[in-house]
């Protein structure tokens, strides 16, 4: 008597790199290893090390599962590249300097066939002053939009129809596109058990810089979107910071928010379908 159960859908995981030559390997190994069926399209940013050639061997010793994509630009131009480029029903997202529990695409099916987003956990390890500082969140319709792209995972009509990421944003890309598809009336599953990793930043110059980009991202969400921290208690932001990385972290985060109202904060990003439509077409 046959099944019937029916078999898994395919996932396209995507993945946007540049100079990762020292975590890449690990991440496509963990990848290999997943649930099937799936596919990995890894869209490769003008790198200065080995990132694209690491990329190419695994798409030679692996034709059928890996695709090596060159693609300059941003991680939302980067992204929405490797959409296009892919097959599967679902797409998923994680980062170059992640690497994947071997049952993370098992998991996101699982929250995939109760919501067309699903959203996993993400775990920092590495040097742990760097790395397990709280995010700050902020919910939209009861949901949290701030689950990162480095554990994602859309449904590939909605993210089609929401035009995917935004180009023009440097960070919070996925934020605006998570916003995005909450306001169309779309849910966000949290997944738990779906676990990636993420490799701490190698040292506080790192991590300033990407606390500066994050803040300078916060503000492109305000232009596009108005204003989203109406209902956010800014005494929570100050009294949850505890030690001095942290205090680091927060003053790097609120000088990219600076930045970005010295040098473009004027222009407002339009609150329509994104120029990633257009992109797409």
């Amino acid at each position: 008597m046959g099944s019937d159960v029916a078999p898994p859908s395919l996932i396209s995981v995507v993945i946007t790199v540049r100079n990762e030559e020292q975590h890449l390997p690990a991440l496509l190994d963990s990848l290999l290893t997943q649930e099937a069926p799936f596919e990995i399209v890894v869209v490769e940013s003008e790198s200065r090390d080995r990132t694209l050639a690491i990329a190419q061997e695994y798409e030679r010793r692996h034709p059928e599962l890996v695709r090596a994509l060159p693609r300059p630009g941003s991680r939302g131009i980067g992204r929405n590249a490797g959409v296009r480029a892919a097959r599967g029903e679902f797409v998923a997202f994680i980062d170059g300097d992640c690497f994947a529990d071997s049952q993370w695409l098992h998991n996101l099916r699982r929250g995939l066939a109760h919501a067309p987003i699903a959203a996993g956990e993400t775990v920092t390890v590495g040097r742990s002053r760097y790395g397990r500082l709280g995010r700050v969140e902020l919910f939209q319709s009861g949901y949290d939009v701030t689950f990162p792209s480095c554990n994602l995972a859309y449904r590939r009509a909605l993210f089609d129809a929401l035009g995917g990421f935004d180009p023009r944003f440097i960070t919070a890309e996925d934020i605006d596109l998570n916003l995005r598809a909450v306001r169309s009336g779309a849910s966000i599953r949290y997944v738990p058990e779906a676990i990636v990793y993420h490799q701490a930043r190698s040292n506080l110059v790192r991590f300033l810089i990407q606390a500066f980009w994050n803040g300078y991202g916060r503000k492109q969400l305000t232009e596009k979107h108005g204003s989203l921290w109406e209902r956010y208690r800014h005494r929570r932001l100050f009294s949850g910071q505890q030690g001095v990385i942290a205090w680091a972290r927060l003053a790097a985060a609120m000088t990219g928010y600076f930045a970005r109202v010295a040098t473009g904060g004027g222009h407002r990003l339009g609150s329509g379908r994104t120029a990633a439509a257009a992109a797409a077409s």
